[in-house]
């Protein structure tokens, strides 16, 4: 049986290093993301996506297990496929990336702007987006395929015999170069079966507004869901930090650089759990949040170091969030081959966090395989399992989302 593999890596590293302080020289003014309605709709949409697939995710996963995924990442590598899909198959990929309402011009193009904005944004972070898709050679590519990936997702398109030996080596070579060797190996090996792979590469780096002095760091108790307790890393600083408190959580905002990209974390109120967070959230509950966080002075921030990887095979997921079809012998993918019954048989996403008192360094990894066939306002200590995440400041974006359960530095 012929198998289409699409591997969309959808990687994104983020590394901070270093500090701004307070007193050093203001950055010149860099204006925000401008979206036309369109645009923002699809950010909107692609955040949807995000929450109901960290939903799905922490269904299915222990109380004290920690779960950091790319829903930005993941939107990307969808679109990208979802590029070849028609009729059912398109129509329930919409549904599942939460793209009600956008035609696929729309999709597309809001996708290209949203991406070519988000690089260059931040002056003190890099933000590096690659695509590129792998074929193997004597496989037909319907070229409008081609074309539209390479318009709308500056992809780089290759054949290659994917029967030698150095054929592996070629594509795990990209993702590294790519990742800046976080990410080295995405393909064990290429099956017979094996004639297309497709992926989406993000690279992130920048640095702490303000960092964690290292000699604040000192071994505190953290509260796991399960009613047990470790001796963990916390990290400590005082500072003047966006926060929010409702009757579900405290939060707190950590900005990176000049501040267009920051890290919010959600901490549990005392009756409540990380899972009352997770139910709660959508994108009108996310952006409500996001506009009532006021500029508090002099909060004592209290946060573990931590450091741990994560992977999920998303096909169940997927399967629930709406594209079950996708995944079927009647799955239509006609724009990549119309001669050629194909299907998703695997969908693989794999990430890596590290945040310390530098920043933080996270990757993410995203495969998809196609066959035929707390305390008083002014201290936020985090000691306790916690919801983060890493977005863009002007049009809320999110790049990472997670639940910190257990953490672990090593």
């Amino acid at each position: 049986m012929k198998t289409i593999k699409f591997i969309f890596l959808a990687i994104i590293i983020s590394v901070f290093f270093g500090s701004c302080e307070k007193n050093e020289n203001p950055s010149p003014h860099i204006p925000d993301i401008n979206l036309n309605l369109k645009e923002q709709s699809l950010v909107n949409s692609s955040n949807k996506f995000g929450f109901d697939l960290l939903n799905e995710i922490n269904k299915t996963e222990e109380q004290n297990k920690n779960i950091f995924v790319s829903p930005l990442s993941v939107s990307f590598a969808l679109a990208m496929t979802y590029n070849g899909a028609d009729n059912e198959t398109k129509t329930a990929m919409e549904q599942a990336l939460r793209l009600n309402g956008l035609t696929t011009d729309e999709i597309n193009s809001s996708f290209k702007n949203i991406m070519n904005s988000l690089i260059g944004l931040d002056p003190k972070v890099t933000l590096n987006i690659a695509n590129s898709i792998w074929y193997r050679e004597n496989f037909h590519v319907e070229q409008n395929f081609i074309d539209v990936n390479r318009d709308y997702y500056d992809a780089e398109v290759n054949a290659l015999d994917f029967g030698a030996p150095q054929a592996k080596d070629i594509i795990n070579n990209w993702v590294a170069t790519n990742t800046n060797n976080k990410i080295k190996k995405i393909i064990d090996e290429l099956s017979t079966e094996t004639v297309m792979i497709l992926i989406n590469a993000i690279y992130f780096k920048g640095n702490w507004k303000y960092k964690f002095e290292k000699d604040a760091t000192d071994i505190k108790p953290f509260y796991l869901a399960d009613g047990t307790t470790k001796k963990v890393l916390m990290m400590q600083q005082e500072g003047d930090f966006n926060y929010l408190s409702t009757d579900l959580f405290t939060a707190i905002e950590l900005p990176y650089g000049d501040e267009k990209f920051s890290m919010l974390i959600m901490l549990p109120k005392q009756d409540k759990t990380t899972n009352d967070i997770i139910n709660e959230l959508n994108d009108n509950n996310w952006n409500t949040w996001i506009n009532n966080f006021e500029k508090t002075n002099d909060i004592n921030v209290i946060i573990p170091k931590f450091k741990f990887k994560y992977d999920k095979i998303l096909n169940d997921v997927l399967k629930n969030m709406g594209m079950e079809i996708a995944f079927m012998g009647g799955a239509d993918f006609a724009k990549i081959n119309p001669s050629e019954s194909l299907s998703i048989s695997k969908v693989i996403h794999k990430t890596y966090v590290d945040v310390n008192e530098d920043g933080t360094e996270a990757a993410a990894v995203t495969a998809v395989l196609l066959d035929n066939c707390v305390g008083p306002a002014n201290i936020f200590n985090a000691n306790k399992p916690f919801i983060f995440a890493i977005k863009e400041k002007s049009t809320n974006s999110i790049l990472f989302i997670g639940k910190l359960a257990n953490p672990d530095y090593e």
